[in-house]
């Protein structure tokens, strides 16, 4: 098998089925598995993914457990010597993951490669980071993001200073939309599963990077993200009591104490 796509449900089975009738609609010229992971959600997927897409490999999660479990328990039943990781709210075309699948078989030292993503409007969303430091908390979820310091900063982050428009190899990767070579997992890891949501796809980069395995962002594949961030711009003490934004903090509080006394990798 050429290459494994995972996708991760949780009460999202709209999304899903839309998601699945575009992938299955496309004329990849590689052999595919797609294996759909469901989280708990309670939704009615398995019997949609039975009625209307018997290709589709199911996996049902007894606990939802969060973004890096699911997808774990997908890759471990995949078999393709590549495994795309993909978000139920992003619309593929052939020649992005062609483009791809063909970085990868070129370059072999890269470990994991992720697209240009774009806004349904045809803006740019910014998904490839430089590493950050203690600030991202304050200056990504809450008011301060707004601030001289905090403007300067997320510039910084988020790589402002670079036009997007040539392939680089980047720090690290949003999880949306990821690419990854087999062998590379084999050798990093899977997702660490002590985060629920946040930090899992930065986590993931540092150890590709621990591991000599490069991490890059090819712009000449381009997808649609529908996403939004929920978590973005809240109150740091409202921020204690709302879900989305808390489960950020605490994953960036483990990402933190797991890394604290190791030096960046690049």
């Amino acid at each position: 098998m050429d290459l494994s796509i995972i996708i991760l449900n949780y009460r999202q089975k709209g999304l899903v089925k839309y998601c699945l009738k575009n992938l299955l609609s496309l004329d990849l010229p590689m052999s595919c598995e797609i294996i759909v992971v469901d989280n708990a959600s309670g939704d009615g997927l398995a019997e949609m993914l039975a009625a209307e897409f018997m290709g589709v490999k199911f996996v049902a999660a007894p606990l939802n457990r969060g973004y890096g479990a699911g997808n774990n328990l997908g890759i471990k039943k995949s078999s393709g010597k590549y495994v795309l990781i993909l978000n139920p709210d992003v619309r593929l075309n052939a020649e992005a993951i062609s483009g791809l699948y063909e970085f990868l078989e070129a370059r072999a030292q890269a470990g994991l490669v992720g697209p240009k993503i774009l806004n349904p409007d045809g803006s740019l969303q910014y998904t490839c980071s430089r590493f950050p430091d203690w600030h991202l908390p304050f200056y990504r979820r809450t008011f301060l993001g707004k601030s001289a310091a905090g403007q300067k900063w997320n510039e910084h982050y988020l790589m402002m200073d670079w036009d997007h428009l040539t392939e680089k190899s980047v720090d690290w990767l949003f999880g949306a939309c990821l690419m990854a070579r087999r062998e590379a997992i084999d050798q990093v890891g899977l997702f660490d599963e002590q985060y629920f949501l946040y930090m899992e796809d930065l986590d993931w980069c540092r150890r590709f990077w621990e591991n000599s395995r490069e991490v890059w962002y090819l712009p000449q594949a381009e997808v649609i993200h529908y996403h939004q961030r929920a978590s973005a711009e809240v109150n740091v003490f409202w921020s204690l009591f709302s879900r989305t934004p808390r489960s950020h903090l605490l994953s960036w509080l483990k990402y933190y104490f797991k890394f604290k006394n190791k030096k960046l990798p690049r």
